[in-house]
């Protein structure tokens, strides 16, 4: 095209005309050629940790990058993708990665379930650090299956929401309670719950068709589905302290040059600074929220309750730390020496 633009020489000036048009098509298409979006998801709201941790990443990449990355985030499980589905629907191109919990990504690799290990951490500096510790671990296990870890970030403690006040140890085998992963529902049984794990969109199916009274999470994750409604008593027995991990599909991030790779992972440790910073209140403003909407806190939990959940833990932990290995048994050995 370019050469036939040359030939009519006899009208120099229409020629040099249609050569700079061509130009400026070409130089304006550029941009939006190179431009990368990533369509990233969260089974939870917008308002939750995990959505203000992928509002966060999106716009810190935005601009850091000057447009050339941008995500787009689908929150509420908005495409029907749990967290334990997500590194498949991100290899399928049904998506390019999300923020997941992390226990329900435990069947890909047990160490992906440290957080969630009952008991093992009750302070978030103690969490912090014993997720800087499994780091190199969790992006092993990612790694291995095509995907490339960005940020984590650390939950509140997990209590018990419930329907009825828990006045010790007797309430548990009254209990229709959902867990947030395999470990947990082991734990659950083991004390005398009726206990399952649950993806979040199914847990909320059974409570409204009133199969379950009794949900294990956060404040943070009932205040943002609103559990108040069917579950109005939320009962501190810190569980845990359990982390959601986001990532991307490897080859994604690989197709990015090396400085757009170095803002991309310079964002999402900006979006993990920002997300422990978030600890500092989140507790108390969870607990603000759901006295709001009439939520009875009971803190300190039932020391009958909290001694029964505790007898049940051990061999539950004793067969992680069997098929995690000797490296994420070791993180656990540390934890409860400090």
């Amino acid at each position: 095209m370019l050469f036939d633009l040359l030939l009519p020489m006899r009208c120099p000036a229409r020629g040099i005309r249609a050569i700079l048009v061509l130009l400026a098509l070409v130089l304006s298409a550029a941009p939006a050629m190179a431009q990368v979006n990533w369509r990233m998801t969260t089974e939870y709201p917008q308002s939750n940790i995990s959505g203000i941790g992928l509002t966060s990443f999106a716009d810190r990449v935005a601009a850091r990058t000057n447009g050339f990355v941008t995500v787009a985030n689908a929150f509420d499980n908005e495409l029907k993708i749990n967290s334990g589905e997500m590194p498949r629907a991100a290899l399928d191109g049904r998506i390019t990665g999300g923020d997941a919990f992390a226990g329900a990504l435990s069947g890909l690799d047990p160490v992906l379930g440290l957080s969630t290990l009952p008991f093992l951490v009750q302070s978030v500096d103690l969490a912090r650090a014993a997720n800087l510790r499994a780091r190199p671990l969790y992006e092993k296990a990612l790694a291995a299956r095509g995907l490339r870890l960005l940020y984590v970030t650390i939950w509140p403690a997990t209590g018990l929401w419930s329907d009825h006040a828990l006045q010790g140890a007797d309430a548990l085998p009254k209990l229709n309670l959902r867990a947030y992963d395999a470990n947990s529902g082991e734990v659950m049984r083991a004390a005398g719950a009726n206990a399952q794990f649950l993806p979040m969109d199914a847990a909320l199916a059974g409570l409204r068709e009133h199969r379950l009274n009794a949900f294990l999470t956060s404040g943070d994750g009932g205040a943002g589905r609103k559990l108040w409604d069917f579950l109005p008593y939320f009962t501190a027995i810190n569980y845990a302290m359990p982390v959601s991990i986001a990532f991307v599909r490897s080859d994604a991030f690989a197709e990015l040059s090396e400085p757009m790779q170095r803002e991309v992972l310079a964002a999402a440790a900006e979006t993990e600074q920002s997300q422990f910073a978030l600890l500092a209140n989140r507790t108390a403003e969870n607990y603000a929220r759901m006295r709001e909407n009439g939520v009875t806190i009971v803190e300190p939990a039932p020391p009958s309750l909290v001694a029964t959940l505790r007898s049940a833990v051990t061999s539950t932990i004793t067969a992680w730390e069997a098929q995690a290995g000797t490296d994420a048994a070791a993180i656990v050995a540390w934890a409860r020496q400090q």
